[in-house]
Parts: structure tokens; C-alpha cells; sequence
């Protein structure tokens, strides 16, 4: 599994989640990505290597100077699982009802990016100087 499909598998999960009102699927999600996010114990490096494939991320990326030796990706699912986190509980446990577009937004801009391939959170760390 691509990187760019797990995007599009996340951002459709999200969704689903979100219309059918499955709060601990978000929350599942969300610490899925974080684990994977620190630990760098991520699912399409293990699918990769249980098939003895290795697939390229099918994102677009850019090549600048790295100044950090922390992976993007990893950046990334810590980014999206705190963007989509941090309005969702605030939503359900102080009644902020007005957050309600920020989760639904993350969901689908990473389905967004799982299609076309261009994700702006991922451009973004790596033009910061993530690896």
C-alpha cells in the first residue's frame, strides 16, 4: 500500500465515520496516526515489506534542503490526527458546535489528497525541512 492510498483509505474512513456519527472510529484513527506518527511503525511500510515490494509515496514532493532528520509523513499523521482530534472532542465534550467544518475539512482534503496526489500539509513540512 502506497502512501497516497492510505491517504484516500484515512480520508474515506474519516467520513464515513463523520456522517454515520462513529466516534470511536475517529478516535481509533486518530491514535492510530499518532502511533505511527512517533513510533514510525507505520501500516504501507509493513504491508510493503510483508510483500517485498517498495512502493513510491505517488505524492508530490518536494527536494529542498532537509534541516530535520524527522520524516514528513510522520509529521503528517500527527498534524492529522491533532486536526481532526483536538475540533472533534471539543465539539462533543464542551458543545463547540460552531468546529464542526474543521474535521469535516480534514476528511476531505486527505481523500482529496489520496486521489490527486498532492497533499498541502505534506508539501508544507517538507518545505520547513522535514526529510
Amino acid at each position: 500500500m502506497s502512501e497516497r492510498m492510505y491517504m484516500l483509505v484515512v480520508g474515506i474512513l474519516i467520513l464515513a465515520s463523520l456522517y454515520f456519527d462513529i466516534d470511536i472510529l475517529i478516535y481509533m484513527l486518530a491514535t492510530l496516526l499518532v502511533f505511527e506518527g512517533l513510533s514510525n511503525i507505520r501500516l504501507t511500510t509493513m504491508l510493503q515489506r510483508a510483500r517485498h515490494v517498495t512502493l513510491d509515496p505517488g505524492l508530490v514532493v518536494l527536494d529542498l534542503n532537509k534541516r530535520f532528520e524527522f520524516e514528513a509523513f510522520r509529521v503528517w499523521r500527527i498534524i492529522v490526527a491533532l486536526a481532526l482530534v483536538v475540533p472533534y472532542a471539543m465539539i462533543h465534550q464542551f458543545g463547540y458546535d460552531m468546529l464542526w467544518f474543521f474535521p469535516w475539512f480534514t476528511g476531505f482534503a486527505i481523500m482529496g489528497a489520496g486521489a490527486s496526489g498532492v497533499c498541502s500539509v505534506l508539501l508544507t513540512s517538507r518545505w520547513a525541512g522535514f526529510r
